[in-house]
Parts: C-alpha cells; structure tokens; sequence
C-alpha cells in the first residue's frame, strides 16, 4: 500500500512562488504527473501551454468549490462569477465582457488614469512618496470616476487601501486576512447601497457608457451591473451586484502591483527608458508583457477534476484539486528564452500566445475563465510604463527586494521616489 502524500499547504506558505517549480523539478513518480496534498485535499499539478487548454477546458475542469471559503472571503467575494461554471458562469461573463473588452472602453480609463496621473504626480512634486500607495489611489479614483461612482481624493485613497489589503492578505492566514475580510464587507456595504440607490432611479453617468436596455439610455457600469439579469433571468441581489462591481474596482487597484515592478525593472536596467522615453507604443506594450511574464504576482490558479480524467497516461479521480503552474511556467527555459532576464523585445512586434503567458489565466476570454479585464491591465500598464519611463525622479536609499515566500509580493520600499517634474 503507498503512503499517504503529506500535506503540502505549510509548504506554500513557507515557500511561496517556489512551491509548485520545486515540486514539479523533483517529479513524479516514473516521470508522471506531479501529485500533492494541499489544504487537506488531494492534488494534481499542471504546466505549459497543452495543459493551459486542457484546465480551461469545462468539461475537465470546474472552478465551483475549487477555492477555499477564506480565499472567497477576502479576495473575490461569495458568488462572484470566478466560482460558477456552465450558462451561470457564461451569462454574467458576458456582462464582464462587455464591459471590459472594448476598445473605447479601455481608452477612456487609460485616458482617465493618465488625467488623475498627472493631478497627483503634480501635487507630489518634490515631495518623497511611495509609488505603490501613490498609484494604488490613482487607479482607485479613476476607475470610481470611469464607473459611475465619482470619489473624492480621500475616499478613493480609503477604497485604494481596501483593496490592496483584500488582495494582500487573500494567500495568508492570519493578521493580514482578517485585514482583507474588515475591508471587503466595508466596500461590498457600500457598493450594495449605491446599487439600491441606482435600483430607485438615481441615475450614475460613468465615462464609460453601454447600450441601455431597449430603447434606453446608455448605463454607467454601475447602471450595467445594477440592471445585469443572470442566467435565471432575475437580477443580481445587491450584495452579489457588489460584489461583482468590486471584481471591476479591485482589480484595477491591483495593477499598482505591476506599476512598482515596472519600476522596479527600470531602476535594475535603467537603458529601457529610452523605448519608453521615445512614446514608442510598441515598445510600452511589450514591456508591459514582459513586466506580467517576469515579475511574480499569481503563484498558481485551482480548479476541481469535474469527473474522473485521463491526463498523460494517469488517472486524475472527480473532485482532485488541479492547480495550473503559472509562475513557473513564466520561468521555465523550455517555454521561455533565458526566463530570469528582464527583455521586452521578446514581445516586440508579436502578441504572446494566449495559453504561453497566462497572467490573468488561460482559455477563451469570452466563454471561458480568461480575465475579462485583462486588455484593461495591459492597456493601463502600458500607459503607466511609459509615464514612469518619463518620470524625472531622485530615488533614495531603501529595500527594494522582493520576498519570493511572501503571496502576493511586492518590493518591500513600495519603491519609494522624490517626482521633480
């Protein structure tokens, strides 16, 4: 009889990033499959582009009880769509999708960022900021303002520090979850009222506008979402409505993780800013890429074997826990030419294949678990790469390493910078 495999949970909480590649580089038994054991259940890991398809596949995969109830609790909320499967998950996606994908909708919250960019870089003049915080409360007022709920300077900073402490504290027990579990129920309170205020007439005009119902007006996000009907064709109860307008805000806050590796990156090969410097669009992009490929922010992303599965030449039983190998996919040499150094130009002039880099997951944006927001993340990192590339700066003296056993981790500074432009 084999021995049971021994849970491997302290280990990612010890090992972070470095949990699923140091598993994975001692293998599985006669070169199968590696399996583990994790939050007391049984697991299988995947890696690469062909297992990328198969995880993302429905009828192999689902994601209905795949993430722990903390995890829900701090990070995307209960019945949110990341947790539904089959016409329930394809129906509100389409809301998500229609929202987030459109190119003029992408633009107007870049364009909004880039106005709220410039007011607070011009308030920070001279003055030592942390750029993590500073970009965090950008990005939470402008994308408030773009979605109908117009804030002022000192609640978006009070939303910018909820958000960042839902995301923080999502992959660790203690202190720092109970931080995120306060700060979710705040926000989803509030975002919950503002869609009974909209359920009774008050009109939100967003930047960006929809197609009304029918004949109607356009609708702010807000409006969209406080009308949005599901699959059962009954609108969403107002706790769930925000819950899913807080799947819009947060993580448009999180790209302040990105910002501060974007920095990051420039200080450790200051001859990258010439690209950026020059506005070459091209450029920005790939950076904005390479910036999602190189630096770590998802370890790894979870799902429940939906039956029992055949996957190269094992068996995988129904209701296995199958965890998708990002951050090591990112790094390994099989997938990626020299993978610990930082060069844009291997996106330059290419978009990367849709299940090689899966920062915001893989599969089908439109009927599958892809992010819909993630032509917003690299939209938006594209225009806060170049504004940094620009940014005239003195940098003093602080901790800019990065606690690969921390999730999610950033540069310990926050990257801290004096603007003088």
């Amino acid at each position: 009889m084999p021995l049971p495999m021994i849970d491997g949970t302290a280990s990612l909480w010890t090992h972070g990033y470095a949990w699923l590649p140091d598993l994975r580089r001692r293998g599985g038994p006669d070169g199968g499959p590696v399996r583990t054991r994790v939050f007391g259940r049984r697991a299988i890991v995947l890696h690469g582009p062909a297992d990328v398809a198969f995880f993302y596949d429905e009828r192999h995969v689902l994601r209905h009880d795949a993430l722990p109830g903390p995890v829900l609790d701090a990070l995307f909320g209960r019945g949110a769509v990341h947790t539904l499967d089959g016409d329930a998950h394809r129906v509100r996606k389409a809301m998500f999708v229609s929202l987030l994908t459109s190119r003029e909708g992408v633009a107007a919250l870049v364009d909004r960022i880039g106005t709220h960019w410039h007011e607070a870089f011009a308030r920070a003049r001279g003055r030592e900021i942390v750029l993590f915080d500073q970009v965090a409360a950008v990005l939470a007022e402008a994308v408030c303002d773009w979605a109908g709920l117009p804030v002022t300077q000192d609640a978006a900073r009070e939303i910018a520090e909820d958000c960042v402490a839902m995301v923080d504290g999502f992959a660790t027990p203690g202190p720092r979850r109970w931080k995120a579990r306060r700060a979710r129920v705040r926000q989803e309170q509030g975002l919950a009222h503002a869609v009974t205020d909209v359920r009774a007439g008050h009109v939100h005009p967003g930047v960006l506008t929809v197609p009304g119902g029918g004949s109607g007006p356009p609708r702010s996000v807000l409006e969209t979402v406080a009308h949005h009907l599901d699959a059962d064709g009954m609108p969403l109860d107002p706790h769930t409505a925000a819950v899913e307008l807080l799947n819009i805000i947060r993580p448009t806050v999180a790209i302040a993780w990105f910002a501060a590796f974007a920095e990051h990156a420039l200080r450790r090969n200051p001859e990258l800013r010439a690209g950026l410097r020059a506005g070459d669009w091209a450029y920005a992009r790939a950076f904005a890429h390479e910036v999602r490929r190189f630096y770590p922010f998802v370890p790894f992303v979870g799902g429940v074997a939906a039956h029992d599965l055949e996957h190269r030449g094992g068996t995988v039983p129904a209701g296995t826990l199958v965890l998708l190998d990002v951050y090591g996919a990112h790094h390994d040499p099989d997938l990626f030419d020299r993978p610990y150094s930082f060069d844009p130009t291997r996106f330059l002039g290419r978009e990367p294949d849709g299940d090689l880099l899966v920062p915001q997951g893989g599969g089908d944006v439109g009927t599958g678990h892809r992010c819909p927001g993630e032509d917003i993340v690299v939209g938006v990192l594209t225009a806060l790469a170049t504004a940094l590339g620009r940014l005239e700066r003195t940098v003093p003296r602080q901790d800019e390493t990065i606690p690969l056993n921390r999730i999610p981790t950033r540069p310990r500074s926050g990257m801290v910078l004096r603007p003088s432009y």
